[in-house]
Parts: structure tokens; sequence; C-alpha cells
């Protein structure tokens, strides 16, 4: 069987994650900036709304829609459905999370940005969850799902620079044309959604699936399936030190705001910041690919992970005032940070084998939906602490700071993610699945398929 995919596929592939990253970006890196900044919202009501939406609603629906698309029979295929269904929605969704009215405090502002952020996250989750489960229903070959992964990411760094680099700047230029604050930012979310909504059309309707690696939809009941997932040793390994890396870089990349504008004075410049340091991560995405086809794929994510906590930790010296170093600093980091773009959502897939070696059953769309979960609950946990984080050492938006909010958004953006990220490490250096490891298993699968089908005849 030819495990291998053409450049085209690859890239059609891939597409789709440029929607879903810009708006996660947009996200990550200034939602909790729009809430306090630009709708003027408590920080630490809005961390706390956040988190709440994720420990309800985005609790279920993760495992929840992957577990039902594992079932699905339809003529997109198991996966493809839910990405049609949900692209649209998700660009309305969008725009409407950018477009809160301004001056909302209490229990108001509380379910503003609740609903808001349930909305987006319902459409993105039935796309996404998806989405990312065809990868092992493309490939099973170690080193192909590697370059795909790659290929896809290569888009999902596009995404994040778009997001990361564009949210400011689009919404200045929609208030120089003429728009006042609340409707350049909610135009912003409109293209935002746009953007998304057409990439992911484009992958649903030019790639599908394998039927021959899909397998049958999943027999087992809903609660069956999501224990029997935790019982995956490897999944949940991998899923530990992703939780811990994810967070460490979700803390990060809120705070950046804040700590450019307000501890190196250099307002203007957090976008070219940003843009260095995502533009670093796109181009060590093929060098990370490489060291994995030399080295296994967990400590090789734990080398990436290991340069990004030293540069980052540089940061909390920096003096008050404009530094280039920074610039340094956020390549180094993005140097280091390709490996949390590339190797987890390699190594993801090579655990459903390890499951269908228990199971006996293709269970893609649960692990994906668990794994989505993860990502976008350490997402809200980490908006949630440095919103927090914020409101404990007294920050005032758009004013000038004193030296215990500086210290506050100093520590939490360079020493708690650096520290965390070592914590990780060695989950990833002795993680059990090695190419080797991987080989073997693909192999006895395969030899059990065709016993199987040999009984049947």
């Amino acid at each position: 069987m030819d495990q291998k995919l053409s450049l085209s596929v690859k890239f059609r592939y891939g597409l789709a994650d440029l929607g879903f990253a810009l708006i996660t970006s947009a996200m990550q890196f200034f939602l909790l900036f729009y809430y306090t900044d630009v709708a003027g919202i408590n920080p630490a009501l809005a961390g706390a709304a956040l988190l709440v939406g994720k420990l309800t609603w985005d609790a279920l629906n993760d495992p929840l829609f992957g577990y039902w698309s594992d079932r699905t029979r339809s003529r997109f295929g198991r996966r493809r459905i839910y990405m049609l269904i949900g692209a649209v929605p998700l660009g309305i969704a969008a725009c409407i999370m950018f477009s809160l009215p301004k001056g909302l405090t209490g229990v108001p502002a509380f379910l503003a940005v609740l609903l808001s952020f349930w909305l987006v996250d319902t459409f993105q989750t039935m796309a996404a969850t998806p989405y990312y489960a065809m990868t092992p229903e493309l490939t099973r070959d170690y080193n192909e799902r590697a370059s795909l992964t790659s290929i896809r990411m290569v888009f999902s760094v596009v995404g994040y620079i778009l997001g990361a680099a564009s949210t400011t700047l689009l919404a200045g230029a929609f208030q120089g044309a003429g728009l006042n604050m609340q409707q350049a930012w909610s135009t912003t979310g409109a293209v935002f959604g746009v953007i998304a909504a057409i990439t992911i059309l484009v992958t649903t309707l030019t790639v599908k699936e394998r039927p021959d690696l899909a397998g049958e939809p999943s027999t087992l009941p809903p609660a069956k399936a999501f224990l029997t997932s935790f019982k995956n040793r490897p999944f949940v390994i991998l899923m530990l030190a992703f939780i811990l890396s994810s967070f460490s870089f979700t803390v990060l990349t809120a705070l950046v705001p804040y700590f450019i504008q307000y501890q190196l004075g250099m307002k203007d410049q957090v976008s070219f910041v940003l843009l260095v340091m995502l533009l670093t991560i796109g181009v060590f995405l093929v060098p990370a690919k490489l060291i994995s086809d030399r080295i296994n794929k967990g400590p090789a994510y734990a080398l990436g992970l290991l340069i990004a906590s030293i540069a980052i930790i540089f940061s909390f010296f920096l003096p008050r005032g404009p530094s280039p170093m920074i610039y340094i600093i956020a390549a180094v980091a993005g140097m280091g940070f390709s490996a949390q773009w590339v190797f987890p959502w390699s190594m993801l897939p090579d655990v459903v084998e390890y499951d269908e070696k228990v199971t006996g059953e293709r269970r893609e769309g649960v692990y994906y939906g668990l794994w989505a979960f993860t990502t976008k609950f350490t997402g809200a946990l980490g908006v949630a602490v440095s919103g927090w984080a914020l409101q404990l050492y007294g920050y005032v938006p758009n004013v000038e700071q004193t030296a215990r909010a500086l210290f506050g958004i100093r520590f939490f953006f360079a020493v708690v993610p650096a520290v965390v990220i070592l914590v990780s490490l060695p989950f990833l250096i002795w993680y059990p699945i090695t190419r080797k490891s991987h080989t073997a298993l693909v192999k006895e699968l395969s030899e059990r398929k065709k016993t199987e089908k040999a009984a049947i005849l």
C-alpha cells in the first residue's frame, strides 16, 4: 500500500489550518487585550468567563464531535461533513466575538464574554476536530506524517503570523478610515472570519480521506470510548507534556502586548516582535522535521522546548525601556517553539495505532477531540491565569504601571512559562513510541487485518 502523499494533497490539506490558526492567533494574542483595553472589561472577570467556558460546554464538545465523526457515514466521509457545516458559522462567530459593546461590567460582561466564546468554540470545534482527525486517515507512514504535519504547520504559522501581526494593524487602518475603535475591531474580526471560512471550504471540497485507512465507524459506547482513551499510556504521557508546554506558550503570548508596551515602552513594535518570533517558527519547521528524521520525535520535541525556555527566561532580565535584545530573544524562542508546531501533532496519530492494537477500532475522532479540548483548555487557562496575574499585581489599562505591576508582567511573561516548560521535558525525553516501535506496531496491525480478511473468506 502506497503511504506517500503528493505535495499537492499536502498543501490542500494544510490550507484549512491557516483559517483555524488565524482565528486562534487573534484570540491567543489579543483577546484579553481586546477585553481590557477596547471593550473595557475587568481582566480577572474576562479570564474567569473564558475558564468557565472551557470547563462547561467546551469540556464536552471536543470529544463529542470527535466521537460523532468516528460513527458518521456520509457522501463526504466521516470528517468532511462537519467541516462543510461549520465553516461559514465559524466566520460569523469570529466577527461577533470582537463586537462586544463597550463598558460592560459585572454579570452582563461575564455573560457577553462567555456566550460569544461559546459560539466561536462550538463551530471551531465542529470543523477543526474532524479536520485534524483526517491526518492518520491520509497516511500511516511514521515519516510521512511528520512531512504532512510540517507542511500543515507552515500554513498554521502563516495564519498565526497574520493573526499576530495584522490584528492591531488592521484595526488601526480601519480606525484611520473613519471607524471608531469598536467598529474597527469588529471589522477586523469579520475579515478574519471570511478568510477562515474560505480556506476551510477549499480543503473540505478538494481533499478526501482514504477509505482503506479510515476503517469502519466505531461501535464503542460514548463513556467506554472516552475512558478507554485514558488507558492509552503513550497518549496520556503526550497529553501531559503538551498541556504544560501549551499552557506556557499561551501565558507568554497573552502577555506579549503588556510586556512590550509597558516594560519596554515599545508599543508600536508589538506586531513586529511577534512577526519575528512567528517567522522564525515558520523557517525552522523544516529543520525540525529533519531532526525528527534522525532522532525520535519525543526527544526532538524536548530539545526545541529547552531552547525556547532558555530564550524566554532572558527577557525577565531586560531593563525597563526600549531594547533591541527583545528581537533576538523572539527569534531564538521561535526557533525552539517550532517544535511545538511539528512534533505533538505528528506524534498524536501514532497513538491511534497503539489504541487500535488494544481496541481493534480506528478511533481518530475521539483522540483528536480530546486533544482539541486539551489545546483549547490550556489556552483558556493560560489567558485566565494571565488575567488573574494582571489583576493581582494591580494592572490598570492605558496608564503608567507601578513597579509591582511591572514585576508581575515580567514574572508571568518569562519565569512562569520557562519553569513549566522545563517540567514537561522528562515526559518527552523518555516517550515510549519510537520510530522502531511504531514500525513494528503498524506491521503487526497490517498482519492482523490480513488474518481477519482470510478468516472471513
